[in-house]
């Protein structure tokens, strides 16, 4: 949950994790403050490099299940309903541009 202080337009002006008199809370997924982080960005190619370390995290993430250091139900149910989701989304993705698997006949 983050709080949030608006501009006379209605925007988004500063945000805090601290609640405080004139702050309006917004959940942590809402898409105005999703809006706002977006729009700041501290290098050119920010947005990417954290899609990029995700993935690392991610790739983490399933070597440690794997390896039975860790137990996907070790995790925040929020972290495994996200990962699921995300491995999912990555094997349609996979499954999409595979267009040959399966298909053992030579054309």
């Amino acid at each position: 949950m983050f709080y949030v202080t608006r501009d006379s337009h209605g925007t988004i002006e500063t945000v805090s994790k601290q609640p405080a008199a004139g702050r309006e809370a917004l959940d942590d997924e809402h898409p105005e403050l999703v809006n706002f982080w977006g729009g700041i960005a501290t290098e050119p190619n920010f947005g990417s490099a954290d899609a990029e370390f995700v993935r690392v995290l991610e790739d983490l993430i399933d070597t440690l299940i794997t390896n039975n250091v860790i137990r996907h139900t070790d995790l925040p149910a929020a972290a495994q309903h996200k990962l699921v989701l995300r491995r999912g989304l990555r094997n349609e993705m996979q499954g999409a541009l595979n267009l040959l698997d399966g298909d053992d006949q030579i054309l």
